[in-house]
């Protein structure tokens, strides 16, 4: 065990790996640049990562991040474990195209039993396994495409998004980003344009009004441009790295309603969102919505590969197949890779026992009560959680930088970004980690912006 701070001499006869980091790769949403700042990982065990930083310092932390909201198990968990292990003495991958594996099989099985549904609402029955979450989505859009196109609409090739939204890094899925905050600005003439309502009022403190407002706006704009409209694409629930903003779970009944007034498929983007994270085994179960197409990831394999899915109606996949094209027109190289497809398997059982809605909740009620304190700060401008996600928003950006290493010294990994600090941690999480997590984001974010402000009054916090 390395303690908390403990410092610990390199070996000077080891190449450093950070300078040859630097020196060779590029790093999310980075720049290639000798100035980095960036931590090796020597190991990683539970909800626990050991750091060593460049000059030798090392620190155990508590993984505050689920390493990007995937590893919901912990690291190195034993069911996992073996089920990788098992695959790997059989085979580790083989093509998709014309042949077909038993781990493809049952997971494609499983994820349709697990899928929202609601009494009188057709199903998702039928899965598309892709690389990533971003290829999730493109493969989502296309077929939003190609389904219009196959029903007779061809000049249905727009998107209706929301602001604040994030789908994905790649063109298809940029292009249903916020066009304000997204990446659309650095492509101009690259990404489509659709449209985008206003996001949804924040769940803590929406009222009736806010909400038929919104309402009508989302009806008005998709009466509007209905003709060119193939689908409308939101993330349920909570928008993720738009913004970490939670919202009623009646707006996704509004989008239902509008879509099927419109003739449009209704896309439910629940990579970030799925498997739990938000208190139900989907967000879309908040509202008992289902949708055409759902799109999941992150944590579907508890962040030991790289996989996602895309699920959809069977009237969709039968109108589509039945097309022009014959086909859905996408097929990556490792679609089905049969070591992911195993371990999502193992990780779906770990879910499928229930116990991740206890954990969830008990880390919802930790977070609640660990972060409220944040709002003493006068550079705290709001406080919310929803699920087994926990926000401090500045009234400022973060300094990333500063915030990363002072909550390392405390024991806890975060990655702020824009004006959030957070967490979302894995599920096996317990109490004292939660409170050690909750302790280490406030005195991190006191640390580096409170002296810029003065503090002020408790205020009510907006946790939902």
């Amino acid at each position: 065990m390395v303690t908390q701070g403990a410092t610990v001499t390199h070996d000077s006869h080891q190449p450093d790996l950070i300078l040859r980091d630097r020196a060779r790769l590029w790093h999310p949403y980075a720049p290639a640049s000798p100035d980095l700042p960036l931590w090796e990982v020597e190991a990683a065990d539970g909800v626990r990562l050991r750091l060593r930083g460049e000059d030798g310092t090392r620190h155990e932390v508590i993984d505050a991040m689920s390493s990007w909201w995937s590893v919901i198990h912990g690291y190195r968990h034993p069911v996992l474990d073996a089920a990788a292990k098992a695959q790997l003495e059989k085979f580790s991958h083989v093509m998709f195209g014309g042949l077909t594996h038993a781990p493809a099989v049952e997971l494609a099985e499983r994820l349709v039993a697990m899928a929202p549904a609601a009494a009188g609402r057709p199903g998702l029955e039928r899965v598309f396994l892709a690389d990533s979450g971003s290829v999730a989505v493109e493969v989502a859009l296309k077929l939003a495409v190609q389904f219009q196109t196959a029903t007779g609409h061809p000049r249905r090739q727009r998107f209706l998004s929301l602001r604040g939204g994030y789908h994905g890094d790649t063109f298809a899925a940029m292009g249903i980003c916020d066009p304000v905050d997204g990446m659309h600005s650095a492509f101009p003439g690259l990404l489509a344009g659709n449209v985008f309502a206003s996001r949804p009022p924040a769940a803590a403190s929406a009222t009736t009004e806010a909400v038929q407002g919104w309402a009508a706006e989302v009806a008005e704009l998709a009466a509007a441009h209905a003709a060119e409209l193939a689908a409308i694409v939101v993330e349920p629930v909570l928008q993720g790295a738009g913004g970490m903003h939670a919202y009623p779970a009646e707006c996704l009944t509004v989008l239902r309603e509008v879509a099927d007034r419109h003739g449009l498929l209704l896309i439910f983007d629940e990579i970030a969102t799925g498997f739990g994270r938000t208190g139900q085994l989907f967000a879309a179960d908040h509202a008992g919505v289902v949708p055409d197409i759902m799109c999941a990831g992150k944590a579907l394999t508890g962040g030991y590969l790289t996989l996602a899915a895309m699920l959809c109606t069977a009237e969709v996949a039968a109108a589509v197949s039945g097309g022009q094209a014959g086909a859905l027109l996408h097929g990556p190289t490792f679609m089905g890779n049969p070591l992911a497809c195993a371990v999502a398997i193992a990780s779906l059982g770990i879910i499928e026992t229930g116990s991740w809605r206890a954990d969830v909740g008990r880390i919802g009620t930790g977070l609640a009560s660990g972060l409220a304190s944040a709002l003493e700060l006068g550079a705290v401008r709001d406080v919310r959680t929803i699920g087994a996600v926990g926000v401090i928003e500045l009234h400022d950006a973060v300094d990333v930088t500063a915030v990363t290493a002072a909550a390392i010294r405390r024991g806890v990994w975060v990655r702020p970004f824009r004006n959030l600090v957070y967490t979302m941690p894995p599920y096996i999480s317990t109490a004292t980690d939660i409170a050690e997590i909750t302790a280490g984001m406030i005195a991190a974010v006191a640390e580096v912006h409170e002296a810029h402000f003065e503090r002020v009054p408790a205020r009510t916090g907006s946790a939902s």
